[in-house]
């Protein structure tokens, strides 16, 4: 059988791979056409960190030990996936200053496609009663480097997999262990996440959990619309409540206007599976997300369509809370609580839409859903959701 796998991280027997390529001929099998390349940046706030580069001979992404297993960028062809960012990425961890006192220090290494928040807390910086930071904004897990990285390829069945773990764990605190696998087909236009959470503690730990899904440029143009099924949504707060009449519609980059989220609960089919869709003005080139509700059953729409140099981006973003402060989603049910041992798993897949035929065939999946479901639109926040 034509399968491999390659160590390239790990502590518990003393192995690092700093540089490796990885090709069909390294494994045998009918798959060909593809590339895997592990190497390490050296420039500027890049230095250090280690990125794993796919190309399954159709779609090319980077993955990035270094950052929590994030998303950097992907491409199909000539449409890309990510944005553009005013921080000059990929930002190794030990440029980001997430004790910051103004708790928004995780935006200084904000630039992937795909970006995890949480594990012990997601949402905005809570202080205590004297002014001192909590939790700061979206948690610590972007920030942590994995410290096992493993590829797998099978040259028969055609996939290639990077599997890495970090540990989001301190002495008096939350013990949580992500072991992330991000797969893809041999010329596939799509790529599978799928996180493992445990509890690695004698006792129970708090889990909060987001997946940032961010895209600008050039598939976010003025007259860009997003598909939802929608079962419930609401502003976040009165800023996105002047939104309300354009939710799923994109203006014009804009200086100085201020960020929009709406909250949401999604149509589903009876599994929990649903989808989002964001495509261009013409409708010529998209992306759609696919997750499970039961696994992630909220999420919100970030947009955020100030100057393009200063960051315009939207973001599609399951999650198993709400991003608001962890008193408020801890007050109304919406932090998990892991028991000790305790395992949660959980699946999104990104595809690229390249063509009008491929983002209708995925908007008609969206309409499918919402088939038979009157949405539920709020025309105020909801009270149970914002904080």
């Amino acid at each position: 059988m034509a399968r491999k796998t390659w160590t390239l991280a790990d502590p518990r027997q003393d192995i690092y791979v700093d540089q490796i390529v990885i090709e069909p001929r390294d494994v045998g099998g009918a798959a060909s056409g593809y590339c895997v390349t592990k190497r390490v940046l050296s420039a500027g706030s890049r230095r250090g960190v280690e990125v794993v580069e796919v190309n399954n001979g159709r779609l090319r992404f980077t993955v990035i030990p270094t950052r929590g297993m994030g998303i950097w960028r992907a491409s199909l062809g000539p449409l890309q996936l990510g944005w553009k960012s005013p921080v000059n990425g990929p930002v190794h961890p030990s440029m980001v200053r997430l004790s910051d006192p103004s708790g928004i220090g995780w935006l200084d290494g904000f630039d992937e496609l795909l970006v995890r928040c949480g594990l012990e807390s997601n949402g905005a910086p809570e202080f205590n009663e004297q002014g001192t930071l909590l939790y700061g904004l979206h948690g610590k897990i972007a920030n942590i480097p994995a410290h096992t990285l493993e590829v797998t390829i099978d040259g028969d069945e055609g996939t290639i997999s990077v599997r890495g773990v970090v540990d989001e764990a301190r002495l008096f605190g939350n013990n949580l262990r992500l072991e992330s696998t991000v797969t893809t087909g041999v010329n596939e236009p799509s790529l599978t996440v799928t996180d493992a959470v445990s509890n690695i503690s004698a006792e129970e730990n708090d889990l909060e959990l987001l997946y940032h899904v961010n895209l600008g440029a050039p598939l976010l143009d003025p007259g860009s619309k997003v598909a939802l099924p929608v079962r419930k949504l609401a502003p976040r707060d009165v800023v996105a409540k002047g939104d309300l009449q354009e939710w799923d519609t994109y203006g014009p980059p804009t200086p100085g206007l201020a960020e929009v989220a709406h909250f949401f609960e999604l149509c589903a089919d009876g599994d929990g599976n649903t989808e989002a869709v964001l495509h261009n003005e013409a409708g010529s080139q998209g992306v759609a997300l696919r997750h499970n509700t039961k696994q992630l059953p909220y999420f919100v729409l970030w947009k955020n369509t100030q100057a393009e140099q200063d960051g315009y981006v939207t973001g599609l973003e399951p999650a198993i809370n709400f991003p608001n402060r962890k008193s408020f989603e801890k007050q109304h049910g919406r932090v998990a609580v892991l028991k000790p041992g305790e395992r949660r798993t959980f699946e999104l897949t990104l595809e690229a839409l390249p063509d009008a035929t491929a983002v209708k065939a995925a908007t008609a999946r969206v309409t499918e859903f919402q088939r038979g479901v009157a949405p539920e639109i709020l025309g105020r926040p909801d009270p149970q959701w914002s904080a």
